[in-house]
């Protein structure tokens, strides 16, 4: 179960944008598995993929495509990553986008495809093209809930988030779903995630504020160091509604503002439900020398198993976090004297050691916590980064111990 409340919003309908949920039978027979989703004529789409050498099939054509053509269709299959699939797998989502052209009068490049699910077997390619046709049927401007649920794997719970801004006089609707629970470390993008506006943006605009968004939510959080091969988050502008440009500051920082709730709530949706997570933690580091400094320290603290199987077992031993602090790779001559470290509001370590005013109990009592904040002052600057992650438990390890049976 997730950490904390985790319940899809009712969802600001996208002009211009429908989503269809269907059942192709995948993995397992019966499950909503294949969703497509279709922009008007005359969109934009911007997006950012894995940077793991073995990407994906997929991820290979989506970009491909994205320098070929605007998207018309985006089409997601569940239960098989397509990864590590070899030439076949390429051909196997070539096919894929080939049908939905044809289904609905598009040309191939202006079809995304995008896949989640086991690495490294065969696209049970029948089963998918057979349940397209289902998923095109379901296409209405209020399917987002349904392909929040169409596009989860190991999740407990779908994910989703939206939010609205009033611009020049009319309403501009941000919606947007994702995925991912385990395999979470993004690198430029988060497992899956797709995310829509009404507003006009050119192409370029999107593609620059989806990096800055991006950069403050989805590759701000792990759950367990892994960066997926499929890893894909793109923004969606349907260009129903004002122009917006950066020409107008005072707009787009309203829009920005919107987008980056969106972001940031989809993101920390994903670490609060993570792979057998009972804690939710938020890792800050404050006073580091540069942005890269701080963002290193918080990473290692928050990949530490010693670390992670602590918070998981409720146990203040503080000296693991003090050894993840010090191990970080460039920090450079650091003054373990200047470093401060606070557990919740409880001060833990001050001048090199435990401080003078630490106890057990103050810091156990912060431990049984569902959600904690871990903040750690290295006294060497004005730099400060959010890093947000989970604890690892027993059910980490079954579930993907038994993650293909």
């Amino acid at each position: 179960m997730a950490v904390g409340e985790l319940t899809l919003p009712e969802f600001n309908a996208v002009q211009g944008l429908k989503l269809g949920t269907g059942s192709a039978g995948i993995k397992k027979t019966g499950r909503k598995d294949l969703v497509i989703l279709e922009l008007a004529a005359g969109s934009h789409s911007a997006g950012v993929f894995t940077l793991n050498a073995f990407c994906a099939a997929p991820v290979q054509l989506a970009k491909k495509h994205l320098q070929q053509a605007q998207p018309r269709y985006l089409v997601i299959n569940t239960g098989n990553a397509n990864a590590g699939t070899g030439p076949q797998g390429l051909r196997d989502a070539e096919r894929t986008c080939v049908e939905v052209a044809s289904l609905m009068g598009c040309r191939p490049e202006e079809v995304l495809p995008f896949s989640t699910g086991v690495i490294g077997e065969p696209l049970p390619m029948e089963r998918l093209l057979a349940g397209l046709p289902s998923a095109i049927a379901d296409l209405n401007d209020l399917g987002w809930a349904a392909a929040a649920s169409g596009i989860m794997t190991t999740d407990t719970l779908p994910k989703g988030a939206t939010a609205r801004c009033e611009i020049q006089g009319q309403t501009v609707r941000i919606s947007g779903i994702a995925k991912g629970a385990g395999m979470i470390k993004p690198d430029m993008a988060t497992m899956l995630g797709f995310i829509a506006t009404d507003a006009s943006l050119s192409q370029p605009l999107l593609k620059k504020l989806l990096k800055q968004s991006c950069d403050i939510s989805f590759n701000r959080i792990t759950i367990d160091g892994d960066t997926s091969t499929n890893d894909s988050c793109i923004l969606m502008a349907t260009n129903q509604g004002p122009h917006l440009s950066e020409d107008q500051p005072d707009d787009l920082a309203c829009f920005v503002e919107a987008l980056n709730q969106v972001m940031q709530e989809l993101a920390l949706a994903i670490v609060r439900d993570g792979e057998g997570a009972t804690k939710f933690v938020r890792i800050q580091v404050e006073e580091a020398a540069s942005q890269k400094e701080a963002l290193s320290v918080a990473y290692t603290v928050a990949h530490s198993p010693l670390v992670k199987t602590a918070l998981y077992a409720s146990d203040a031993n503080w000296g693991r976090i003090l050894a993840a602090v010090g191990r970080a790779p460039g920090l450079e001559s650091l003054n373990v004297e200047g470093v401060t470290v606070y557990l919740g509001d409880v001060l833990l370590v001050e001048q090199g050691g435990r401080a003078a005013s630490y106890t057990e109990e103050a810091g156990s009592a912060v431990m049984q916590e569902a959600e904690i904040t871990l903040k750690i002052q290295l006294g060497r600057g004005q730099h400060c980064e959010d890093v947000w992650t989970c604890d690892f438990s027993h059910d980490y390890v079954t579930i993907n111990a038994d993650y293909r049976t």
